[in-house]
């Protein structure tokens, strides 16, 4: 069973661009740690420009 304090990774559907909670995206102001809830509604995926909405998280 899943912890909720653990984190958790995000695959753009457009483009498989990842976003792991962990990591972050330190290039692109996001520091590690930063919950995928805590990114802004209007946050878009640095590869491709998709919304958040194209994003479902996944298990590795």
């Amino acid at each position: 069973m899943t912890s909720s304090s653990e984190y958790k990774t995000y695959m753009c559907l457009i483009c498989g661009w990842l976003y792991d909670e962990a990591a972050g995206s330190v290039e692109d102001g996001i520091p590690p740690g930063t919950r995928w809830e805590d990114l802004s509604i209007n946050w878009a995926c640095p590869e491709c420009g998709a919304r958040k909405e194209d994003f479902e998280m996944v298990e590795f």
